[in-house]
């Protein structure tokens, strides 16, 4: 070969390498497996893959295929899910939903195809999610047909409740969460036999105090919860979750206060003992699990990492034409692959402020490492200066404004105004609208809103408007003063134009409608404390580290929230239907109640539960979610078991379990773990402000940070020689 060949040879082998170094960098940024094709026109194809145009895509796409439940039949479409009120709803013509989900079909179809390519196929066929995820589409595809070849008329929709399953594939967060939820299930089973046991234990005990006898008087108990096994046993099931309480104890205890001792065991050992058991064995697995996830996701940023610095070292052999394995990069190569990796501008300019510390000294392995480990710190947010006056006088009103005193004050301000509102409300309580007296209100709103307008004119005064929109409580509270100064004006207006105090005023919105705007906005600026009270702060950023971590948690509940609604559709939909005589008035006290005349006491028609139904999907959702509370869940399974089939009770107790038991406790554990991590930092010493801000994990990766074992550096050895697609020397 010439020897312009071979130095084109050699530059595309460097810039290979670079976009190699550059690829496994960004893999280990995400935490993404290093195990795919290595080539020039595959890092391509991989790069524009999780490009985030191309990502945001795929989301948006499984959003749509996911919403098109709303839609189709039975539709959502309507203003209530009333049984007794309830228009038709508008339902799209066949084919305009089933287009729009084969276009969702084909782009997941060109998705798996574009991941199956890149692993390769035998990581392929060791990959059981891309495996069902190709069954998925297909069956899908298939069940499609089927609709358009039976004129969208069929009873039946299989692929809707495959549908969830684009959601859970397309989040590797999502993956390891389901991996260790079924890892937990043992252990959960173990204390849920326990239940059982405690459950069927009873429900002889009940079936053998609470008999049937010759006195009418003394069969209230078995007439309404003893009749048979099925009865007894849901009776103190739903016990259990205390939603029938005291309800099922009192006929027997108006007979005998003996019998109390029955229900009080019962309760007091299955619900605040076996349940609260069940919790701390759901978090103490649930976190061992996780901790075991979050260790592997540790591992592939450090392997990925260690693969780009051993692509490099290859890449530097190339350069200098030795054979000998260079055990160190040039801090210029390193450079030039930093160029080109997509991550945060914060992180980028730390790592490269550190890559320049070296000089042209070489980078080794382990220094290479210490380089990203700034991945795992949370950025530390520098204030801006607070600006210069000259003036001695301006300097000393600075100092006063800026202290923390004038935010306590201001704070003082916020609740006297709260209290004036509280006040007014109490007043005003039994009027209506149109003849309650909002204008002194309205009036001392006034001045506190003016007082809000200097507070923030002289919090920019002190600090700069740069320093001022650096906190998110002065942002916070910037946005609320001026949105409130708006709707001051806007009444000043509004009154010049009509000077009438009363809720008739034309326009779009009157003035008293103007005041409870007001009122509502300066009641929610009074949040603006929570941040000054230590416990409460600490209380507050838990919940917001909490929903920027519980993504892979609130997708698995989507997910099983979805399948269960399409099943109860499937199961349940038309079951209820409202009656023909609706109502009938009868009299209680002074009031009228409007009540079902045939309806016993505490049922489904009695409490006109009519808007809870399986009727579509957006209603099913609501019904779903009343059951997980479980107040008066057994209200909804009584009902079904009357309307369709005493087995419906399975479905029922089914989704209590997963979504009461499973998810709750799991929700429960994250928060537990989250707020232990943080009352531990806050409790370790005097902190500064930079190491509070520090101690803010950003992912669960970081709130397990000091439970991980780092992995050894054979061990990394190890998987990096095991790379399907890429071979180093050893």
């Amino acid at each position: 070969m010439s020897t312009v060949g071979q130095k084109d040879q050699l530059n595309r082998d460097h810039d290979l390498c670079i976009q190699q170094a550059v690829v496994f960098i960004e893999d280990a940024i995400q935490y993404r497996s290093i195990n795919h094709r290595v080539d020039w026109s595959s890092l391509r194809l991989y790069r524009w893959y999780y490009s985030r145009v191309v990502q945001w895509g795929l989301g948006i796409t499984i959003f749509i295929i996911l919403a098109l439940a709303f839609i189709e039949k039975p539709s959502s479409l309507t203003l209530t899910s009333d049984l007794r009120y309830r228009s038709v709803p508008w339902e799209p013509p066949c084919g305009v939903t089933e287009s729009i989900e084969v276009v969702c079909l084909l782009i997941f179809a060109a998705d798996v195809s574009v991941k199956s390519y890149l692993v390769g196929w035998e990581e392929f066929l060791k990959n059981k999610w891309l495996v069902a995820y190709i069954l998925v589409i297909a069956f899908s595809f298939m069940d499609w047909m089927v609709s358009l070849a039976l004129l969208c008329q069929e009873g039946l929709r299989i692929r809707r409740v495959l549908r969830p399953f684009f959601l859970l594939q397309n989040s590797s967060l999502m993956k390891k969460t389901l991996k260790c939820i079924k890892r937990t299930l043992p252990e959960i089973a173990s204390v849920l036999l326990l239940l059982g046991l405690h459950l069927c234990l009873f429900t002889m005990f009940g079936m053998l105090l609470f008999v049937k006898s010759k006195s009418s008087n003394s069969n209230s108990e078995w007439q309404m919860y003893f009749k048979n096994l099925p009865d007894s046993i849901t009776s103190l099931l739903v016990l259990l979750t205390t939603a029938n309480n005291p309800d099922v104890m009192l006929p027997a205890y108006s007979e005998n206060r003996a019998y109390s001792i029955f229900f009080i065991l019962f309760s007091g050992f299955g619900t605040y003992f076996l349940m609260n058991l069940l919790t701390a064995v759901i978090y103490n697995q649930f976190r061992g699990y996780l901790l075991i996830s979050i260790q592997t996701s540790i591992l592939r940023r450090r392997l990925g990492i260690r693969t780009a610095f051993e692509v490099l070292c290859c890449e530097k052999q190339l350069d200098s034409e030795i054979n000998n394995h260079m055990e160190g990069v040039s801090p210029h190569l390193v450079m030039s692959v930093l160029d080109q990796v997509q991550m945060k501008s914060y992180y980028k300019e730390v790592i490269t402020q550190k890559v320049q510390e070296f000089g042209d000294c070489l980078i080794s392995s382990c220094q290479f490492q210490k380089l990203f480990d700034e991945l795992d710190k949370d950025k530390i947010k520098q204030h801006p200066a607070m600006p210069e006056y000259q003036n001695a006088c301006l300097r000393k009103l600075q100092v006063i404004f800026s202290h923390r005193y004038f935010n306590l004050f201001g704070n003082a301000v916020a609740l006297i105004n709260v209290i004036c509102i509280s006040a007014a409300l109490v007043i005003f309580a039994d009027k209506a609208l149109s003849k309650s007296d909002d204008y002194f209100l309205w009036v001392i709103n006034c001045f506190f809103i003016l007082f809000y307008l200097l507070e923030m004119i002289l919090k920019i005064f002190s600090l700069g408007i740069k320093g001022y929109l650096a906190s998110r409580s002065n942002v916070f509270d910037g946005l609320l003063t001026v949105t409130l100064l708006a709707l001051l004006l806007t009444m000043c207006f509004t009154y010049l134009i009509h000077p009438k105090w009363g809720s008739d005023v034309p326009g779009l919105m009157s003035l008293l409608e103007l005041i409870r705007m007001v009122n509502l906005l300066i009641v929610f600026r009074f949040l603006r404390v929570i941040p000054h009270i230590q416990l409460m702060g600490l209380v507050a950023s838990t919940l917001l580290d909490i929903v920027k971590n519980l993504r892979a948690f609130a997708g698995i509940l989507v997910v099983v929230y979805y399948v269960f609604a399409v099943v109860g559709i499937i199961l349940f939909q038309g079951a209820i239907t409202p009656p023909n005589n609706t109502s009938v008035v009868v009299n209680s006290s002074a009031e009228e109640d409007t009540v079902n005349y045939t309806a016993v006491c505490g049922t489904y028609e009695q409490l006109a539960y009519w808007p809870n139904n399986f009727d579509d999907f957006a209603a099913t959702l609501v019904l779903l979610y009343d059951v997980m509370v479980v107040n008066n869940w057994q209200v909804f399974m009584e009902a079904y078991s009357r309307y369709s089939s005493p087995w419906s009770k399975i479905y029922f107790v089914a989704w209590w379990l997963t979504s009461a038991i499973m998810w709750v406790n799991l929700f429960v554990a994250l928060v537990l773990e989250n707020f232990i991590h943080k009352w531990d930092k806050s409790h370790h010493g005097p902190i500064t402000e930079q190491q509070e801000a520090a101690m803010c994990p950003m992912t669960v990766q970081l709130m397990f940070r000091e439970q991980i074992k780092e992995p050894t550096e054979e061990e990394l050895l190890v998987r990096l020689h095991q790379h399907p697609h890429l071979h180093l020397p050893h």
